[in-house]
């Protein structure tokens, strides 16, 4: 019975559940049939829209259309009609350069005949000209090579003094200018150095308290004497100039050292060989270490910083060597001063020029131990220590044993000249001074038309007289060339020398 009503029951739900699903179908196809209704009733409406909008878009697109044709009309028509514009300027512009090269054919032609009646006339006034010219030597009795030598021979008679003028114009124009410049270099220069007039000489001679003290300088039977020459390598005169020796050596510093030894042994009285070399060894020391204090002190004095040790001592050698009365090392420092100035003046390298400048002269202080000059010496030692190739370029150029290739070489050279030959600087011998003065005047009377020569101003002019009857004056001006070159070749002189020419003439006649 149970299971019956069961069954009836689960039979009951199937029915139940197939009219509600049925009527669930049936309801939901008509809702969906009403949802197509509205969609189709949407896109037919979405459809005419877009069939309006396409219509109007259409309508508009057909009007841009028209105009962009008819713009498109307008420029092809203007276009065709700056066509046929150019197209008639072209024909114009040909027909004119055909007219133009008619014309210049013409013209051509024209200049053709032209240049052959100008060759014609040309072939006639050169046959008339050689005709003229035969004419003239026959009339004339001479060629035409003569008759040019004849005229250029008069032109130039007459045109000779106002050569010599021009030429005397021109060079006291430039002489001028360029000693306006170098005078106020050079005076600015030597104002600024402005080194005391030199007088220091190697002193040779030594003062003794009385003469007492060369008995005990000789010693017995000249012991002392003796042993004092051989150990100082020197000569000692005890002659009769009262209270004094002299000590005769070529080696400056050796001198030195016998001095200040002998002075010691003088000042102690004991004089004896054992004494004699301990007092000679104790001045070697103090020697060298015044020359050393003396080269670095010159070395910065002279503005040249970090030289070779050896430079430096080799320097200081120069404290006791002279030249003509003037200290070399004192020269060597006004020497780079001089050049560094004129260097700043000149533009040019200042280190170089004060390095040139302060050891040029360096070979001086070896030239007494070794064989060879002072430049070839101080070359080698400046070339052994590694100094700058433009520094020993200076050197060995500034006496000209090679040509100078840089102006720091000719300005090394300049301040040599001016250190060595300004006033007060060096003191000349009288023998060595009456040799140069007569050598001056004699190279001036070597010269045909000289009547006289005189040196004057202590050999720095020499002033010539010309016979005038021998010389014009265009000549006179070739002569004082001629002379002065003859002169820079054949004397040596520190500065320069003036070379001046007189020509005058008298007019003497007598009253009767």
């Amino acid at each position: 019975m149970n299971v019956q009503i069961g069954l009836i029951e689960g039979v009951i739900g199937i029915i139940v559940a197939v009219i509600v699903g049925v009527v669930g179908y049936r309801i939901g196809r008509r809702q969906a049939k009403d949802e197509g209704a509205v969609l189709r009733a949407e896109a037919e409406r979405t459809l005419t829209e877009a069939q309006a909008k396409a219509r109007e878009l259409l309508v508009q697109n057909k009007d841009e259309i028209f105009k962009l044709r008819e713009t498109a009309e307008r420029e092809i028509k203007d276009l065709r009609t700056e066509v046929l514009h150019e197209e008639d300027r072209l024909t114009r512009r040909r027909q004119e350069l055909d007219t133009q090269r008619d014309r210049l054919e013409q013209r051509e032609k024209r200049a053709n005949q032209r240049q052959q009646q100008l060759d014609k006339q040309a072939a006639d006034v050169e046959k008339l000209q050689k005709e003229r010219v035969t004419a003239l030597e026959h009339i004339a009795a001479m060629t035409r090579e003569e008759a040019r030598n004849e005229l250029l021979n008069a032109v130039r008679d007459e045109t000779r003094n106002d050569m010599a003028r021009v030429i005397r114009e021109t060079e006291a124009l430039v002489r001028e200018t360029a000693d306006q410049r170098a005078r106020a270099i050079v005076l600015e220069t030597m104002q600024r150095v402005a080194t005391d007039t030199v007088a220091e000489k190697t002193i040779s001679s030594v003062e003794l308290p009385n003469e007492d003290v060369k008995g005990r300088i000789i010693g017995r039977n000249g012991r002392n004497i003796q042993a004092f020459e051989q150990a100082a390598g020197v000569d000692v005169i005890v002659d009769d100039t009262p209270d004094a020796v002299t000590i005769s050596c070529f080696d400056p510093v050796r001198r030195e050292i016998a001095r200040r030894s002998l002075e010691v042994l003088v000042r102690d009285g004991r004089i004896h060989p054992q004494r004699i070399e301990k007092t000679l060894e104790d001045a070697r020391r103090e020697v060298d270490r015044i020359m050393w204090d003396e080269g670095e002190r010159a070395t910065v004095e002279a503005g040249v910083p970090n030289l070779p040790t050896e430079i430096i001592k080799t320097m200081g050698r120069l404290k006791y060597r002279t030249s003509y009365g003037q200290n070399q090392l004192y020269h060597a420092v006004e020497t780079a001063r001089i050049a560094g100035l004129l260097a700043s003046e000149l533009k040019a390298d200042v280190k170089v020029c004060k390095a040139g400048g302060f050891l040029h002269d360096i070979g001086k202080a070896l030239d007494r131990e070794s064989e060879g000059t002072h430049v070839q010496l101080g070359v080698e030692l400046l070339k052994r220590q590694n100094i700058n190739p433009k520094v020993i370029h200076c050197v060995e150029s500034h006496h000209h044993d090679i040509p100078q290739e840089t102006i720091e070489a000719v300005i090394v050279e300049i301040a040599d000249a001016i250190s060595g030959s300004r006033p007060g600087a060096r003191r000349e011998t009288l023998e060595s001074y009456v040799k140069r003065v007569r050598q001056l005047e004699d190279t001036a009377r070597s010269f045909t038309g000289v009547a006289e020569s005189y040196a004057v101003q202590a050999g720095r002019e020499v002033r010539i007289i010309v016979r005038p009857e021998q010389l014009d004056d265009l000549a006179c001006i070739q002569l004082s060339r001629d002379i002065a070159k003859r002169i820079e070749e054949s004397m040596e002189y520190p500065g320069q020398i003036k070379v001046t020419v007189v020509r005058e003439i008298r007019a003497v006649e007598y009253a009767k």
